[in-house]
């Protein structure tokens, strides 16, 4: 049997689902969005699993959940999940850290890339850049309201904002550059390898780096819990590390370890 064969067989062993009768309803965060588009594209063809995703930031996933929006389920950053566990709404033990991914500078295809490897040249990029694209920190989106403080610690927010262009999400942000409508796009790393015509000058650097944590889980309303764990189960395997690393993530970090109790005296 060939490595290619066998490869093949354990794909069609790790995504036979329960088939489904109606669409998986997933609230999903931007950031994983190319991501999971890629690995559906299989996992469809597969299981015969059909979706229906709503995206948004975080700050946008926190209006729509509130708002009692079914999914059956939700993938979403860290701390979004953290707040949603404590409503009790969620399956216990359900909850799978999925990774975590860093922000980085894009350019357009064909465009020079600018020093961002360093703070004080990243400052330079973008003190020169005509403009700069990034999620509109009102919007709710981490990136963006990270990205705000960046250049507010580097002393030229009002010079930023005269010459950002904001978009709702990270993925429009890249599509700013790629369509040359922004010279320059702060984004999750992944939502800059999701997007055709441009590519990641650098991520930011590592005294500046943030990076954000992602984790799904199920709520108790789901109507097909077994299908989600299903899709979990696939996201999480081994065979799908490489994806999750070529898109910009990077392993979860594990968890802390509480310190054990001291003896007693």
């Amino acid at each position: 049997m060939t490595h290619r064969l066998a490869q093949l067989m354990f794909m069609t062993v790790l995504f036979a689902a329960p088939a489904a009768a109606a669409d998986l309803k997933v609230i999903s965060a931007g950031a994983v969005r190319g991501l999971i588009a890629e690995i559906i594209d299989d996992y469809s063809r597969q299981t015969g699993q059909k979706f229906d995703f709503t995206i948004g930031t975080t700050g946008q996933l926190r209006n729509i959940i509130a708002s009692g929006q079914h999914a059956d389920l939700i993938i979403v950053s860290a701390p979004l999940m953290g707040e949603l566990e404590k409503t009790g709404k969620l399956a216990p033990g359900s909850r799978t850290e999925l990774g975590r991914v860093g922000i980085g500078v894009a350019v357009r295809d064909g465009a020079t890339s600018p020093d961002v490897s360093t703070p004080d040249a990243l400052k330079k990029a973008l003190i020169e850049a005509r403009s700069v694209a990034y999620t509109n920190p009102a919007e709710g989106g981490t990136s963006g309201i990270y990205f705000t403080g960046v250049a507010e610690r580097f002393g030229i927010g009002d010079e930023i904002k005269k010459k950002a262009v904001m978009t709702r999400g990270g993925r429009e942000a890249a599509i700013e550059v790629a369509e040359g409508r922004a010279e320059l796009a702060i984004v999750f790393i992944s939502e800059a390898m999701a997007v055709k015509g441009i590519r990641l000058a650098g991520p930011l650097p590592p005294a500046l780096q943030d990076y954000s944590a992602y984790a799904a889980a199920i709520p108790l309303s789901s109507t097909d819990p077994a299908a989600a764990r299903a899709f979990i189960t696939a996201l999480t395997s081994t065979a799908m590390a490489e994806r999750w690393r070529r898109n910009g993530f990077e392993p979860p970090l594990p968890p802390k370890r509480e310190a054990p109790p001291l003896p007693p005296r």
